[in-house]
């Protein structure tokens, strides 16, 4: 009969023995495929919209210090600090103009935190998903693209959608009162930072 110590110890020993395993696939462009049209049918379209850009939002990513490089690019937007690139999805695919630029200041900010910006602990150092340094970055990163799409003058066409992104994260932070706070100075911090303003130490 097995102890609820050996389980334990079963448990760790099969999470030390987890291997990663590499594999390669061989994908094709679809316009370079010969398909019967029964199947082409099938494929589903990826609607896109007609926006003009928004000259104050456009103006603020430009105009950061040091900024990133940006490519426009997939389907998924994030900041690798390892390359120091923000990607986004081509403006097209946003159903809304204000909704491309609020995930563009999102990963601005995230793009602030970097060694030689601002050096935050969520960027700087590998926070799991879901642990409080990454969920504190996330907060800083919506906080941050609050506060600019307030000077971009959007913030009436995205606010429910920040509200509702910033309400997830702190479910996961319940236990630490002082994170907001916390979290609201340092994306004060990063847009001050974005804005090109004099950014106080902490």
């Amino acid at each position: 009969m097995l102890s609820t110590e050996d389980l334990d110890n079963e448990t760790a020993d099969a999470k030390a023995r987890r291997r990663f395993l590499l594999r390669y696939y061989r994908v094709f462009n679809l316009e370079q495929c010969e398909l019967p049209q029964a199947v082409l049918d099938k494929i589903p379209t990826v609607e896109t919209h007609e926006h003009d850009p928004i000259e104050a939002a456009e103006r603020i990513i430009a105009d950061m210090p040091n900024r990133p490089e940006i490519q426009y690019t997939g389907s998924k937007a994030f900041y690798s600090s390892i390359t120091d690139r923000i990607t986004l999805p081509p403006r097209e695919l946003f159903t809304s103009v204000e909704e491309f630029y609020a995930t563009a200041l999102h990963e601005t900010v995230h793009s602030s935190g970097s060694e030689k910006r601002l050096a935050r602990e969520g960027i700087c150092e590998a926070a799991p998903f879901g642990s409080p340094a990454y969920s504190n970055e996330e907060l800083v990163a919506e906080f941050g693209a609050a506060y600019l799409c307030a000077e971009a003058g959007i913030s009436n066409a995205v606010i429910q959608n920040q509200a509702g992104y910033v309400a997830g994260w702190l479910k996961k932070l319940r236990d630490d009162r002082k994170l907001l706070i916390h979290a609201a100075a340092q994306a004060q911090r990063a847009a001050d930072f974005i804005l090109g303003r004099k950014v106080c130490v902490e």
